[in-house]
Parts: C-alpha cells; structure tokens; sequence
C-alpha cells in the first residue's frame, strides 16, 4: 500500500470540501423530504379514485393534511405508504 503526505492546508481543503458536500447532500434530502402534492396530483400518481383516496385516508393508511376543502400529501408519506405494501417477489427458480 502507498502512503501518501499532506500538507495542513492540503488536508484542511479536503475536510472544508467533504463538509460542504455534505451540507449540500443534506440540504437536497430535506428539500425532498418537504415536496407536497395536491389530491389531484396524488390520485393520478398513484391512479386511484377519490373514493379510493378517501378510504386510504379514513383508514390512516395515508397521511396528510388539509387546508379548507384542499388535501396535500407529502412525498414522503407517499412513499412510507408504498413502502409498507411492499412485497419482494417469491420466485421458486432454481
């Protein structure tokens, strides 16, 4: 294995570089984490009904909130929700 030397500028650079990926990685997480959708969004996102919508929400199998008549659900309940109905295939091929 090679051993490489840095200076301490060198190596501060490096340190102040990976911290500001970092911050920008995690900047980009919450951003994403943030993103709401309104009813409409979300019944064709996932193609179901009102109807369909309505029951998931009564049932608590989603979450969102609502303000006045309007319903918003944020992007990652949505994918909590798929997340959990999740089932990895069984194939028996040997």
């Amino acid at each position: 294995m090679e051993a490489i030397i840095l200076t301490k500028e060198q190596y501060d650079a490096i340190v102040f570089q990976l911290e500001e990926i970092t911050k920008k990685l995690n900047k980009a997480l919450a951003a994403k984490q943030e993103t709401f959708m309104d009813n409409q969004e979300f019944l064709m996102l996932m193609k179901i009904s009102k109807r369909t919508a309505q029951t998931w929400r009564n049932e608590g199998k989603v979450s969102f909130c609502q303000v006045g008549n309007k319903i918003y659900y944020k992007m990652s309940d949505v994918e909590k929700l798929l997340n959990e109905h999740y089932n990895k295939s069984f194939s028996n091929k040997r």
